[in-house]
C-alpha cells in the first residue's frame, strides 16, 4: 500500500515536472507573443497594483502635509467608525439590495435575448435589430439620467399618461420607493443588449446539424432550445454570473449620483456616492479609503464565495 502511494506521488511529481517543462519550452519557442502581453502587463502593475500602496492611508490618520508614512497609525479605527456609523445599515443595504436586484433581475435578459436573435434566420432584419439592442449602451449616463428626468417628471409624457387615469401624477424620481424601480429597469434597458453579445457569439458555434437532427426526431422549439442552446451557453453563463455576483459591492457611482435627489436620498445614498462625499467634499481620505477598502474585500470575499458554489452545481466547471 506504501509502495503504490508512493509510485503515484512520483508520478504526480514527474507529471506536473513535464507539464513545467513544456510551458517553459512553449514560452522560448514564442517569446514574442509574450512580448506583446509586455505593453498590457505593465500597464495592469502601474494603473493597478501601484495605487494599492495608498491603500495604506484607511489604516492612517492621514495628513497630507505629513505624506502617508508620515501620518498617524490608527489600525482598524476608521473601519469601526464606519460599521458604527448610525447610517451604515442604510448605506449598506441600499447597495446591496441596487446590486443584487440588478443582477437577480439583469442577469437573464441578455441570455433570452440571445436566444431569440439566434433564432433570426433573415440577415439584414437580425442586424437592424442588434443595432437597436446595442445603441443604449452607448449613450452617456448623463444623458440617460436626463431622459429619465424628463420622461418620469410629474409634467412628462408617462405622467401625462398617469394622471389622464388616476388624476394625479407620479413622483418616480424624487419618491424613494420607485428609485430603486427607475434605476434597475433602466440600466436593463441600457446594458441588456450589449451584454447579449458575448451569448451570440458562443450560440454561433452550434452545429446546425444539431438542430435539424433534432427536428426530424420531433423536438419543438423549446426542446431544442433546451437541450442544445442552453447547455452550448452554460460555462459562458457562469462565468458571467460569477463575475456579476463578485461585483455586487461594485455599484457604479455616477448614475446613482445624478439620480439622487434630495427626497429620495434614503434609497439612493449607497457606497460609492458616500465615499465621495466624505472624501472628495469633506476631505476625509482617510476614512473613505477605509470605507472603499471595506467595499472592495466584501466583493473579494462575494467572487470566492460564488465561484466556490458554482464550482460544485456546475460540475467543477468556475472561473478559476
Amino acid at each position: 500500500m506504501e509502495e503504490t502511494v508512493r509510485w503515484n506521488k512520483n508520478m504526480q511529481m514527474q507529471g506536473s515536472s513535464r507539464i513545467r517543462k513544456s510551458k517553459l519550452d512553449y514560452i522560448r519557442r514564442n517569446p514574442f507573443l509574450y512580448l506583446l502581453l509586455a505593453p498590457a502587463v505593465i500597464l495592469t502593475i502601474i494603473f493597478k497594483y501601484v495605487p494599492m500602496y495608498g491603500a495604506i492611508i484607511a489604516f492612517k490618520d492621514f495628513n497630507p502635509s505629513k505624506g502617508i508614512w508620515g501620518s498617524e497609525w490608527v489600525g482598524l479605527k476608521h473601519f469601526v467608525k464606519f460599521l458604527t456609523a448610525p447610517n451604515f445599515e442604510v448605506i449598506f443595504m441600499n447597495t446591496l439590495k441596487l446590486s443584487f436586484y440588478g443582477l437577480l433581475l439583469g442577469f437573464p435578459v441578455p441570455v433570452l435575448l440571445a436566444l431569440m436573435l439566434n433564432q433570426l434566420r433573415r440577415a439584414g432584419v437580425k442586424k437592424n435589430i442588434q443595432l437597436v439592442l446595442y445603441a443604449p449602451n452607448f449613450i452617456s449616463v448623463v444623458v440617460i439620467v436626463g431622459m429619465l428626468f424628463i420622461f418620469f417628471s410629474p409634467v412628462g409624457p408617462i405622467n401625462a399618461l398617469i394622471t389622464s387615469i388616476t388624476g394625479a401624477p407620479v413622483k418616480f424620481m424624487s419618491d424613494p420607493d420607485y428609485f430603486r424601480t427607475v434605476y434597475i429597469l433602466s440600466g436593463i434597458w441600457q446594458g441588456a443588449g450589449w451584454a447579449s453579445i458575448i451569448y451570440v457569439a458562443a450560440l454561433a458555434n452550434v452545429d446546425p446539424e444539431l438542430h435539424n437532427a433534432a427536428t426530424l426526431d420531433g423536438a419543438n422549439l423549446m426542446q431544442r432550445i433546451r437541450h442544445i442552446d442552453l447547455p452550448t451557453i452554460k460555462p459562458v453563463m457562469a462565468i458571467v454570473f460569477i463575475l456579476g455576483a463578485g461585483g455586487i459591492m461594485a455599484i457604479g457611482f455616477e448614475k446613482a449620483f445624478l439620480m439622487q435627489t434630495a427626497l429620495n436620498l434614503p434609497a439612493s445614498e449607497i457606497i460609492p456616492t458616500y465615499v465621495y462625499k466624505v472624501g472628495l467634499q469633506s476631505g476625509n481620505y482617510a476614512y473613505s479609503s477605509a470605507v472603499g477598502l471595506f467595499n472592495s474585500a466584501i466583493n473579494v470575499i462575494l467572487l470566492i464565495l460564488v465561484n466556490f458554489i458554482v464550482k460544485k452545481l456546475n460540475e467543477g466547471e468556475g472561473l478559476y
